[in-house]
């Protein structure tokens, strides 16, 4: 219990304890964290870009094969992103057909569908460097029905721009002492310039949403269920 608690605190020590504690099935250990922050809507706050860069600390120390590392943890966030989807997928028929459930209506999903038609491989790519808004943007695509095809493949290319750039930074940087000391301002950094874009596309159709003199026009969702837009 106190590994679970000291590794958001303290990534790289508790990776090289559970390394040499159990060996190969640390390899386990961070697919299942990588899986689970990406791919379970209820655990955004596991620690995942910390854990990715520690990863390539530990195999740059030869405790990992970083050629074992990488794959594994892309598959992981590739394989997260796809569960997610198709919870909020799932989930979003329930929520809507729910009665009794007035927080997410038809509109809402409509919404969504018309933003992630446009914008949803940017929110899929730039989202992914973004603590909590990675666990949630495919979720919301699954709710939105994205297109499967275009949400598969922007899950790929932002899975591999997030984490191979990340454990093979911690193989080969990781032991630059400037780099340890500067880990925090190095990620607040990026999260200002992915940031950024996302949360303008958010606002830009916000306003054009609340400027715009006609409905909301029909979208695929709409189509494929031969309804009308109206609530």
């Amino acid at each position: 219990m106190e590994d679970i608690f000291a590794i958001f605190f303290e990534t790289n020590e508790v990776l090289f304890s559970l390394v040499e504690r159990y060996g190969a099935f640390t390899y386990l250990f961070l697919f299942l964290i990588i899986f689970c922050e990406t791919g379970l809507v209820v655990t955004p706050f596991l620690p995942g870009d910390g854990l990715l860069f520690s990863a390539g600390i530990l195999a740059a120390s030869g405790k990992l094969e970083i050629w074992y590392a990488a794959p594994l943890l892309l598959s992981a966030a590739v394989l997260g992103n796809l569960s997610n989807y198709f919870i909020g997928k799932y989930l979003g028929d329930q929520l809507v057909h729910a009665k009794k459930i007035r927080l997410i209506r038809r509109s809402h999903i409509l919404r969504t569908n018309k933003y992630y038609e446009k914008y949803g491989g940017r929110a899929l790519v730039l989202g992914r460097f973004i603590p909590i808004i990675r666990t949630m943007v495919p979720f919301v695509a699954g709710i939105g029905r994205m297109n499967f095809r275009s949400f598969f493949l922007f899950t790929l290319i932002g899975g591999m721009a997030w984490t191979l750039p990340l454990t093979l930074g911690g193989y080969f940087f990781g032991d630059i002492q400037w780099v340890q000391e500067n880990f925090l301002l190095i990620y607040l950094l990026l999260w200002v310039l992915t940031l950024g874009p996302l949360l303008w596309d958010v606002i830009w159709m916000r306003t054009r949403t609340m400027f715009a003199k006609r409905p909301y026009p029909r979208t695929r969702w709409l189509r494929r269920n031969g309804r009308s837009d109206q609530d």
